[in-house]
């Protein structure tokens, strides 16, 4: 016993047993063969139908009662999965040219179920009697049933390319496949130019077989996907609805869709566009119907007036099954293993199996022809001396002493002999003997035509080719799907996604951000809006859903926010922060907020940063996919901050920008002084800053603009723009501060005034002090301003704030 037990890995033992099983799966299960294009329950549902005379000439049969006969007979797997595999056989949105007819409910394109199978009924179908056709004269082999009670054939005769006619899918163990179904005349019109000339190119064969041809129609765009699939057994293709534009009574337009993407549920479809249109992802749509009757597939997708349908289809082709990518995966079983496989090899392969299938059925139809020659040659020869054989016959004791005096006397064989004895009397008139003349003649005719065949390999391939036109000229039908060279950039408008609606947009220092409907807004007023306490505006803006916001922080990033995104919360609501929005860091902080509609060359971002350094890039560079995560605006040294960041016209070169430091200094510079660089870009140097110096402001400045200082001290200051001197850039500056030797005067912070702001306000962390701006008389450059806040009490300043 101790000699039986083997001690082995577990690992070799479990990837043996899989790889049996995968094996056993891969070519039993899910794999079609290359010859029939069958899989294996496919084949013996065909099968089963025909050795019980199921066949299309006869009347339609329970389906139930083949089922029993499959599974009892040749697959003892469960019954669903034999009646499934024949319902899919019988659907014409499936299956290019149906294998299976099917009398009752056989499911629908919407993925109901099939009615069971005690309620359907079924034949074969016309076609399917071609992949059948020939089988009781030897053409294929046979193999023994699970059970060994029976007999069933490996591969089925088929006399036309079913594995392309109707395109297989199956998924297995390390293997899938994917094959699109192609219209049949196309592909055995490919099969006869191969046979002529195997040597064929892929694409001299494509100019018979234009693509895949899918029973719902469709079209399919991208030849060179084809071609690759058609070369390698790999590649993809778009499949796009075919849709019409239609126009209604009341003005409005409606978009018709007569025909889907192979395999998509149509109901789901449906549903997944009315989703879109209540969700308000698509704006324009107002009802979606599903119209298909008994006369074809039809869904009506009305719209608004004046909106542009291709936009809205458009959508639809980007966010719906209206169009969808299919991957050819070519795989089938060729000489029992899978292979990938491209249209030459498949072409290959069937064409070899066709000569094998025809030479058998020849050597058949030649053994019975050479048989029933045989037994005429007998019956003339029997004919000639009539009266002796009868004789004979007459005085033997039995049919086994009369067969074994014809043989001892005329040499007769024992089949002749079997004919002579078993001959009625009526075949004895004169016409049958003629008859049997003519019939010798027939069939040395008949033989000769066969043994031509087999000793003549051309004259077999022409028999090949005959049959083939004539199984073309019979199941011929047109293209369904329309083939495309190119696949379609798909472009949406904007105004298709987002309705457009004017609304009101905040952004406060902390970093709340929210849009607002007009009507809260002015029911609530500007005052009103909700804020956290030592928190303050920093921008209020009217602007559309359809438009883009860009947040900028201090750590040289940005925010792209488009507006539609924004929560709609009331005026007196707090808002979102942004980081609920778009995750940033903890210590981030806002610095500025610009609303675009379209993102040109004609603007300009200029970014400075606390250590001196400016960058300035278009605003195209700044337009993204990306709405999930922070973008890079500038790229920064370890330590540095951005301070300010401004938009400006491009072409305005002569537009100044400003900078003040923390000690004082003040440098004005045109835009012009400022290169094009990219968004990674670290920029250049705005100002050359003394040690331990830093930017506290930067922004552009006009001759009506005027200055409003703050120092750490609590006083304020306030200085017109004749004050400043225009410079080159990177320069030291003018100094703006009277220089003290006991606690000098430093800038903490700073802020242009427009002539719309009127009041001032500066903050500390436990108070805050406002006032009007222009109670902060004008100041000469060597000047400290006037104290306005005592530092002992309110406490440190830290930011001064303007509006």
């Amino acid at each position: 016993m101790s000699e039986i037990i083997q001690n082995l890995p577990l690992e070799d033992v479990l990837g043996d047993r899989f790889g049996r099983y995968s094996k056993y799966i891969i070519q039993e299960r899910a794999l079609p063969d290359v010859r029939d294009g069958l899989k294996p329950v496919q084949r013996r549902i065909l099968f089963s139908m025909y050795s019980s005379g199921n066949t299309f000439d006869k009347s339609f049969r329970k389906s139930a009662k083949t089922v029993g006969d499959v599974i009892g007979q040749l697959h003892p797997h469960g019954d669903s999965s034999v009646y499934d595999a024949m319902v899919r056989l019988s659907q014409d949105w499936k299956l290019r040219h149906v294998l299976v007819e099917m009398h009752g409910n056989n499911g629908s394109i919407d993925n109901d179920p099939p009615a069971a199978m005690r309620y359907t009924e079924a034949k074969l179908s016309l076609v399917s009697e071609q992949l059948l056709r020939d089988l009781n004269k030897n053409t294929v082999d046979y193999v023994p049933n699970y059970d060994d009670t029976e007999m069933e054939p490996m591969v089925l005769p088929a006399r036309f390319p079913n594995l392309l006619v109707n395109g297989s899918t199956g998924i297995s163990a390390g293997y899938a496949t994917d094959i699109p179904p192609h219209n049949l005349a196309e592909v055995i019109t490919a099969t006869l130019k191969y046979i002529d000339n195997p040597d064929l190119s892929v694409k001299q064969l494509m100019k018979y077989v234009k693509g895949p041809d899918f029973p719902t129609g469709g079209i399919v765009q991208g030849i060179d996907g084809i071609q690759k699939a058609y070369e390698s057994g790999k590649g993809k293709v778009v499949i796009r609805a075919k849709a019409d534009e239609e126009s209604l009574r009341n003005g409005r337009k409606q978009i018709i869709v007569t025909e889907i993407p192979y395999e998509v549920n149509k109901s789901n479809l449906v549903k997944k566009i009315d989703e879109l249109r209540a969700d308000k992802k698509v704006d324009g749509i107002v009802e979606v119907r599903d119209e298909t009757d008994r006369s074809g597939l039809r869904i009506a997708i009305e719209v608004k007036k004046d909106v542009n349908t291709t936009s809205i289809l458009n959508f639809l082709y980007k966010n719906t099954d209206l169009q969808v990518a299919y991957n050819f995966n070519m795989v089938a079983i060729s000489e029992g293993r899978p292979k990938l496989m491209g249209i030459k090899a498949i072409l290959d392969s069937y064409v070899n199996h066709q000569i094998e299938v025809v030479s058998r059925r020849t050597q058949y139809d030649l053994a019975n022809a050479e048989e029933r020659m045989h037994i005429v040659e007998g019956l003339m020869k029997a004919l000639s001396v009539l009266d002796e054989v009868i004789a004979i016959i007459r005085n033997s004791k039995n049919k086994r002493d009369a067969k074994d005096n014809l043989v001892a006397e005329f040499n007769f064989t024992d089949a002749q002999a079997e004919a002579i004895v078993m001959l009625q009397l009526y075949r004895l008139t004169n016409t049958d003997i003629v008859a049997l003349q003519d019939e010798h003649n027939e069939l040395k005719t008949k033989i000769d035509g066969l043994r031509h065949i087999l000793d003549n390999h051309q004259a077999l391939l022409d028999v090949i080719k005959d049959e083939l036109h004539e199984i073309k000229k019979q199941f011929k039908s047109p293209r369904l799907s329309v083939i495309e060279a190119n696949i379609t950039e798909i472009k949406i408008d904007k105004e298709v996604i987002v309705p457009s609606e004017t609304v009101m947009l905040s952004l406060t220092y902390d970093g709340y951000i929210k849009r607002t409907s007009l009507r809260s807004y002015n029911a609530s007023g500007e005052e009103d809006i909700g804020l956290k306490d030592n928190d303050y505006v920093l921008k209020i803006l009217e602007v559309n859903t359809q438009d883009t916001a860009l947040v900028f922080t201090n750590k040289g990033r940005y925010l792209y926010i488009p507006v539609h995104k924004l929560a709609d919360i009331k005026w007196k609501d707090l808002g979102q922060h942004v980081s609920q929005i778009v995750p940033i860091d903890e210590d981030e902080q806002v610095l500025s907020c610009f609303v675009l509609r379209q993102f040109t060359d004609k603007e300009v971002i200029v970014t400075t940063t606390r250590n001196g350094m400016i960058k300035k890039s278009v605003l195209a560079n700044f337009k993204s996919t990306r709405i999930n995560k922070p973008l890079v605006a500038m790229k920064l040294k370890q330590g540095d901050e951005v301070v300010s960041v401004v938009k400006l016209n491009a072409d305005d070169e002569s537009s100044l920008i400003t900078l003040l430091t923390h000690t004082g200094m003040s440098l004005t510079y045109p835009q012009a002084e400022l290169p094009d660089t990219g968004l990674r870009a670290m920029g250049v140097k705005a100002i050359n800053l003394k040690d331990q110096d830093c930017v506290v402001m930067a922004g552009t400045i006009q001759p009506t603009d005027t200055i409003l200082i703050a120092t750490q001290r609590g006083a304020l200051k306030r200085i017109s723009y004749q004050v400043l001197q225009i410079a080159k850039r990177a320069q030291r500056g003018i100094t703006l501060l009277k220089e003290l030797k006991k606690q000098p005067h430093r800038i903490v912070d700073a802020k242009i005034c427009r002539q719309d702001d009127t009041k001032y306000r500066i903050t500390s962390e436990q108070n805050s002090h406002e006032g009007q701006i222009k109670e902060i008389h004008l100041s000469e450059q060597y000047t400290n301003g006037s104290f306005v806040v005592d530092t002992q009490t309110f406490g440190d300043i830290q930011q001064l704030h303007v509006y």
